[in-house]
Protein backbone atom coordinates (compact mmCIF):
# COMPACT_ATOMS: atom_id res chain seq x y z
CA UNK A 1 0.00 0.00 0.00
CA UNK A 2 1.46 3.43 -1.05
CA UNK A 3 0.09 6.80 0.59
CA UNK A 4 1.00 10.05 0.38
CA UNK A 5 3.26 12.02 2.74
CA UNK A 6 -0.03 14.45 2.36
CA UNK A 7 -2.27 12.48 4.43
CA UNK A 8 -1.20 13.86 8.34
CA UNK A 9 -2.24 17.32 6.33
CA UNK A 10 -5.30 16.78 5.42
CA UNK A 11 -7.78 19.47 6.54
CA UNK A 12 -9.08 18.94 9.98
CA UNK A 13 -12.50 19.15 11.74
CA UNK A 14 -12.20 17.97 14.99
CA UNK A 15 -11.86 20.42 17.73
CA UNK A 16 -10.13 20.47 20.74
CA UNK A 17 -7.63 23.16 21.04
CA UNK A 18 -9.81 25.36 19.10
CA UNK A 19 -6.48 25.90 17.05
CA UNK A 20 -6.43 23.31 14.04
CA UNK A 21 -4.53 22.88 10.90
CA UNK A 22 -6.48 24.42 8.31
CA UNK A 23 -9.86 25.14 10.22
CA UNK A 24 -10.15 28.08 11.54
CA UNK A 25 -14.33 28.83 11.78
CA UNK A 26 -14.89 25.60 14.40
CA UNK A 27 -16.12 25.76 18.07
CA UNK A 28 -13.87 25.31 21.20
CA UNK A 29 -15.30 21.94 22.73
CA UNK A 30 -14.18 21.29 26.05
CA UNK A 31 -14.94 19.64 29.34
CA UNK A 32 -12.17 18.47 31.77
CA UNK A 33 -13.58 15.91 34.13
CA UNK A 34 -14.45 12.17 33.96
CA UNK A 35 -11.22 11.23 32.29
CA UNK A 36 -9.20 7.74 32.95
CA UNK A 37 -5.33 8.17 34.12
CA UNK A 38 -3.51 9.61 31.47
CA UNK A 39 -6.22 9.88 28.98
CA UNK A 40 -5.35 13.53 27.30
CA UNK A 41 -8.39 13.74 25.12
CA UNK A 42 -11.95 11.56 24.15
CA UNK A 43 -13.21 11.36 20.39
CA UNK A 44 -16.44 9.61 20.10
CA UNK A 45 -16.01 6.24 21.54
CA UNK A 46 -11.82 6.99 21.00
CA UNK A 47 -9.57 8.19 23.58
CA UNK A 48 -5.74 9.07 23.38
CA UNK A 49 -3.04 8.77 26.47
CA UNK A 50 -0.28 10.67 27.33
CA UNK A 51 2.32 7.84 26.34
CA UNK A 52 0.94 8.09 22.58
CA UNK A 53 1.20 12.17 22.83
CA UNK A 54 4.57 12.24 23.86
CA UNK A 55 6.28 9.55 21.36
CA UNK A 56 4.89 12.17 18.71
CA UNK A 57 5.86 15.18 20.53
CA UNK A 58 9.13 13.91 21.03
CA UNK A 59 9.75 12.45 18.03
CA UNK A 60 9.03 15.62 15.95
CA UNK A 61 11.07 17.78 19.20
CA UNK A 62 14.08 15.32 18.13
CA UNK A 63 14.02 15.96 14.53
CA UNK A 64 13.54 19.70 14.82
CA UNK A 65 16.75 19.71 16.70
CA UNK A 66 18.59 17.64 14.60
CA UNK A 67 18.31 20.44 11.66
CA UNK A 68 18.36 23.34 13.85
CA UNK A 69 20.01 22.84 16.95
CA UNK A 70 18.76 22.78 20.94
CA UNK A 71 18.43 26.91 20.88
CA UNK A 72 15.61 26.11 18.03
CA UNK A 73 13.35 26.22 20.98
CA UNK A 74 14.19 29.73 22.13
CA UNK A 75 13.31 31.25 18.65
CA UNK A 76 10.68 34.32 19.09
CA UNK A 77 7.93 34.97 17.02
CA UNK A 78 4.36 34.36 16.89
CA UNK A 79 2.55 35.17 20.34
CA UNK A 80 3.14 31.48 20.83
CA UNK A 81 6.26 29.42 21.65
CA UNK A 82 7.54 26.88 19.01
CA UNK A 83 6.59 24.05 21.47
CA UNK A 84 2.90 25.37 21.79
CA UNK A 85 2.88 25.17 17.87
CA UNK A 86 4.59 21.93 17.38
CA UNK A 87 2.31 20.54 20.53
CA UNK A 88 -0.66 22.15 18.82
CA UNK A 89 0.21 19.82 15.57
CA UNK A 90 0.64 16.85 17.79
CA UNK A 91 -3.21 16.82 19.09
CA UNK A 92 -4.65 17.81 15.71
CA UNK A 93 -2.79 14.98 14.11
CA UNK A 94 -3.60 12.43 16.76
CA UNK A 95 -7.32 14.06 16.74
CA UNK A 96 -7.52 12.98 13.20
CA UNK A 97 -5.71 9.39 13.02
CA UNK A 98 -8.39 8.34 16.31
CA UNK A 99 -11.49 9.59 13.69
CA UNK A 100 -10.26 8.24 11.06
CA UNK A 101 -10.24 5.37 12.79
CA UNK A 102 -13.65 5.63 13.92
CA UNK A 103 -14.67 6.35 10.68
CA UNK A 104 -12.82 2.92 9.52
CA UNK A 105 -15.13 1.01 12.31
CA UNK A 106 -18.42 2.66 10.64
CA UNK A 107 -17.59 1.96 7.04
CA UNK A 108 -16.15 -1.56 7.92
CA UNK A 109 -12.83 -1.46 7.14
CA UNK A 110 -9.74 -3.95 8.51
CA UNK A 111 -6.42 -3.93 7.16
CA UNK A 112 -4.79 -6.71 4.98
CA UNK A 113 -2.87 -9.54 6.77
CA UNK A 114 -0.07 -7.86 4.82
CA UNK A 115 -0.60 -4.83 6.39
CA UNK A 116 -0.70 -6.07 9.72
CA UNK A 117 2.39 -7.51 9.43
CA UNK A 118 3.88 -4.01 8.36
CA UNK A 119 2.35 -2.78 11.30
CA UNK A 120 3.55 -6.01 13.49
CA UNK A 121 7.44 -5.24 11.90
CA UNK A 122 7.53 -1.54 12.15
CA UNK A 123 6.30 -2.05 15.87
CA UNK A 124 9.24 -4.77 16.57
CA UNK A 125 11.85 -2.01 15.16
CA UNK A 126 10.99 1.07 16.44
CA UNK A 127 10.38 -0.31 20.14
CA UNK A 128 13.96 -2.22 19.79
CA UNK A 129 15.35 1.37 18.95
CA UNK A 130 14.20 2.87 22.27
CA UNK A 131 16.53 2.70 25.04
CA UNK A 132 15.53 2.17 28.57
CA UNK A 133 15.88 5.86 29.55
CA UNK A 134 13.22 6.30 26.83
CA UNK A 135 10.99 3.72 27.35
CA UNK A 136 10.39 4.53 30.84
CA UNK A 137 10.16 8.48 30.28
CA UNK A 138 8.11 7.70 26.85
CA UNK A 139 6.24 5.24 29.13
CA UNK A 140 5.22 3.08 26.49
CA UNK A 141 5.46 -1.10 25.63
CA UNK A 142 5.77 -2.63 22.39
CA UNK A 143 1.79 -3.23 22.62
CA UNK A 144 1.02 0.60 22.36
CA UNK A 145 3.57 0.87 19.57
CA UNK A 146 1.84 -1.64 17.75
CA UNK A 147 -1.50 0.24 18.49
CA UNK A 148 -0.32 3.53 17.36
CA UNK A 149 1.36 2.12 14.01
CA UNK A 150 -1.92 0.17 13.55
CA UNK A 151 -4.29 3.15 13.98
CA UNK A 152 -1.52 5.45 11.25
CA UNK A 153 -2.00 2.67 9.03
CA UNK A 154 -5.67 2.20 9.23
CA UNK A 155 -6.35 6.85 8.88
CA UNK A 156 -4.16 6.09 5.00
CA UNK A 157 -6.44 3.50 3.89
CA UNK A 158 -9.47 4.68 5.42
CA UNK A 159 -8.57 7.95 3.10
CA UNK A 160 -7.35 5.91 0.08
CA UNK A 161 -10.69 3.72 0.20
CA UNK A 162 -12.97 7.22 0.59
CA UNK A 163 -11.23 8.42 -2.67
CA UNK A 164 -10.40 5.49 -5.18
CA UNK A 165 -13.05 6.27 -7.37
CA UNK A 166 -12.03 9.93 -7.21
CA UNK A 167 -10.45 10.06 -10.98
CA UNK A 168 -10.44 13.33 -12.33
CA UNK A 169 -9.55 13.65 -15.82
CA UNK A 170 -7.44 17.26 -16.31
CA UNK A 171 -6.98 18.67 -19.86
CA UNK A 172 -3.59 19.74 -20.93
CA UNK A 173 -5.19 23.36 -21.43
CA UNK A 174 -6.28 23.44 -17.34
CA UNK A 175 -2.63 22.25 -16.04
CA UNK A 176 -0.81 23.92 -18.20
CA UNK A 177 1.87 26.60 -17.08
CA UNK A 178 2.71 29.56 -19.14
CA UNK A 179 5.65 32.15 -18.84
CA UNK A 180 5.71 35.66 -19.48
CA UNK A 181 7.53 39.14 -18.96
CA UNK A 182 5.59 41.85 -17.41
CA UNK A 183 5.92 45.86 -17.01
CA UNK A 184 3.97 47.35 -14.45
CA UNK A 185 2.93 50.99 -14.69
CA UNK A 186 0.95 52.95 -12.11
CA UNK A 187 -1.20 55.21 -15.34
CA UNK A 188 -2.69 53.65 -18.40
CA UNK A 189 -1.18 56.97 -20.23
CA UNK A 190 2.60 55.49 -19.38
CA UNK A 191 0.90 52.21 -20.44
CA UNK A 192 -0.12 53.07 -23.64
CA UNK A 193 1.66 56.25 -24.70
CA UNK A 194 5.31 55.00 -23.56
CA UNK A 195 5.42 51.13 -23.43
CA UNK A 196 3.32 50.17 -26.50
CA UNK A 197 4.23 52.84 -28.54
CA UNK A 198 8.01 52.04 -28.25
CA UNK A 199 6.76 48.15 -28.67
CA UNK A 200 5.40 48.96 -32.32
CA UNK A 201 8.62 50.43 -33.31
CA UNK A 202 10.67 47.54 -31.95
CA UNK A 203 12.06 48.08 -28.81
CA UNK A 204 13.40 45.15 -26.67
CA UNK A 205 10.90 44.36 -23.87
CA UNK A 206 13.42 43.23 -21.49
CA UNK A 207 15.05 46.77 -21.30
CA UNK A 208 11.96 49.06 -21.36
CA UNK A 209 11.04 46.45 -18.31
CA UNK A 210 14.58 47.73 -16.62
CA UNK A 211 13.25 51.29 -17.21
CA UNK A 212 9.61 51.59 -16.91
CA UNK A 213 8.32 48.24 -15.01
CA UNK A 214 7.13 49.36 -11.01
CA UNK A 215 8.35 45.73 -10.13
CA UNK A 216 11.06 44.09 -9.31
CA UNK A 217 10.58 40.85 -11.23
CA UNK A 218 9.59 40.73 -14.50
CA UNK A 219 9.26 36.93 -15.04
CA UNK A 220 6.49 35.15 -13.88
CA UNK A 221 5.52 31.63 -14.36
CA UNK A 222 1.92 30.61 -13.27
CA UNK A 223 -1.24 28.12 -13.78
CA UNK A 224 -4.46 28.89 -14.45
CA UNK A 225 -6.32 30.19 -10.86
CA UNK A 226 -2.76 31.30 -10.00
CA UNK A 227 -3.32 35.16 -11.04
CA UNK A 228 -5.07 38.22 -10.72
CA UNK A 229 -8.54 37.06 -13.87
CA UNK A 230 -7.80 39.90 -16.41
CA UNK A 231 -3.83 38.73 -16.42
CA UNK A 232 -4.87 35.44 -16.27
CA UNK A 233 -7.13 35.66 -19.05
CA UNK A 234 -4.41 38.04 -20.94
CA UNK A 235 -2.00 35.78 -20.55
CA UNK A 236 -3.24 32.72 -21.91
CA UNK A 237 -5.03 34.35 -24.52
CA UNK A 238 -1.25 35.27 -26.24
CA UNK A 239 0.98 32.95 -28.55
CA UNK A 240 4.67 32.64 -27.56
CA UNK A 241 6.32 35.89 -28.55
CA UNK A 242 3.12 37.58 -28.51
CA UNK A 243 2.32 41.21 -26.89
CA UNK A 244 -0.93 41.94 -25.09
CA UNK A 245 -2.25 45.57 -24.79
CA UNK A 246 -3.12 47.56 -22.00
CA UNK A 247 -4.44 45.34 -18.64
CA UNK A 248 -5.63 46.94 -15.77
CA UNK A 249 -5.40 44.96 -13.00
CA UNK A 250 -5.57 45.79 -8.97
CA UNK A 251 -2.44 47.31 -8.58
CA UNK A 252 -1.46 48.97 -12.11
CA UNK A 253 -1.89 48.14 -15.56
CA UNK A 254 0.38 45.71 -17.12
CA UNK A 255 1.57 44.86 -20.44
CA UNK A 256 2.60 41.27 -21.20
CA UNK A 257 5.05 39.23 -23.77
CA UNK A 258 4.78 35.35 -23.47
CA UNK A 259 7.86 33.44 -23.53
CA UNK A 260 6.41 29.85 -23.06
CA UNK A 261 2.86 28.54 -23.32
CA UNK A 262 3.75 25.54 -22.62
CA UNK A 263 6.03 23.25 -20.17
CA UNK A 264 5.42 19.46 -20.58
CA UNK A 265 6.55 18.50 -17.13
CA UNK A 266 5.16 21.32 -15.38
CA UNK A 267 1.64 20.99 -17.00
CA UNK A 268 2.20 16.95 -15.80
CA UNK A 269 3.30 17.99 -12.35
CA UNK A 270 0.02 20.63 -12.24
CA UNK A 271 -2.16 17.81 -13.34
CA UNK A 272 -1.27 15.71 -10.00
CA UNK A 273 -1.44 18.78 -7.93
CA UNK A 274 -5.21 19.69 -9.33
CA UNK A 275 -5.73 15.75 -8.76
CA UNK A 276 -4.66 15.23 -5.56
CA UNK A 277 -6.66 19.11 -4.57
CA UNK A 278 -9.90 17.00 -6.14
CA UNK A 279 -9.22 13.46 -3.66
CA UNK A 280 -8.46 16.09 -1.05
CA UNK A 281 -11.94 17.30 -1.23
CA UNK A 282 -13.93 14.41 -2.16
CA UNK A 283 -12.25 13.30 1.47
CA UNK A 284 -13.45 16.19 3.64
CA UNK A 285 -16.55 16.38 2.68
CA UNK A 286 -17.16 12.97 3.84
CA UNK A 287 -14.76 13.10 7.06
CA UNK A 288 -16.06 16.33 7.80
CA UNK A 289 -19.20 15.21 8.05
CA UNK A 290 -18.37 12.37 10.04
CA UNK A 291 -16.22 14.15 12.57
CA UNK A 292 -19.20 16.62 12.95
CA UNK A 293 -21.25 14.04 14.44
CA UNK A 294 -18.75 13.39 17.34
CA UNK A 295 -18.84 14.27 20.71
CA UNK A 296 -14.72 15.77 21.67
CA UNK A 297 -13.19 16.33 24.92
CA UNK A 298 -10.16 17.52 25.96
CA UNK A 299 -8.55 17.43 29.28
CA UNK A 300 -7.41 20.78 29.98
CA UNK A 301 -5.82 20.23 33.14
CA UNK A 302 -3.33 17.38 32.04
CA UNK A 303 -3.15 19.05 28.55
CA UNK A 304 -1.70 22.00 30.03
CA UNK A 305 1.36 20.16 31.11
CA UNK A 306 2.29 18.42 28.28
CA UNK A 307 6.07 19.33 28.00
CA UNK A 308 8.74 18.32 25.89
CA UNK A 309 11.34 15.53 27.22
CA UNK A 310 14.76 17.48 28.37
CA UNK A 311 17.01 14.77 28.84
CA UNK A 312 20.07 14.01 26.45
CA UNK A 313 19.60 10.32 26.43
CA UNK A 314 16.03 10.72 24.70
CA UNK A 315 17.45 10.94 21.08
CA UNK A 316 14.26 8.82 19.26
CA UNK A 317 13.11 10.34 16.27
CA UNK A 318 12.49 7.26 13.82
CA UNK A 319 8.90 6.96 14.44
CA UNK A 320 7.41 7.67 11.36
CA UNK A 321 10.69 7.16 9.31
CA UNK A 322 9.91 3.52 10.21
CA UNK A 323 6.84 3.51 9.54
CA UNK A 324 7.62 4.59 6.09
CA UNK A 325 9.92 2.11 5.25
CA UNK A 326 6.88 -0.74 5.61
CA UNK A 327 4.92 1.14 4.06
CA UNK A 328 6.72 2.11 1.24
CA UNK A 329 5.31 6.42 1.59
CA UNK A 330 5.85 8.73 -1.12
Amino acid sequence: MKVKRALVCICMSVVLTGVLAGCSDATKVVFTTGFKKNEVFQIGDASCTLPEIMVYLTNMQNRYENVYGEEIWNAKGSSKSLEEEIKEQVLAQLAQIKAMNLLAEEKGIVLEEKDEERVAASARDYYASLNETERKLLDVDEKLITQMYREYAMAASVYEQIVENVNPEISDDEARTITVLAIRTETEEEARAVLLKALEEGADFEALADTYSEDTAISYSFGKGEMEEPIEKAAFDLGKNEISNCIKASNGWYVLKCTSTFDEAQTQANKEKIADERRNEAFNTEYNAFVDSLVRRLNEELWTNVTMIQDENVTTDSFFEIYNQYFQVE
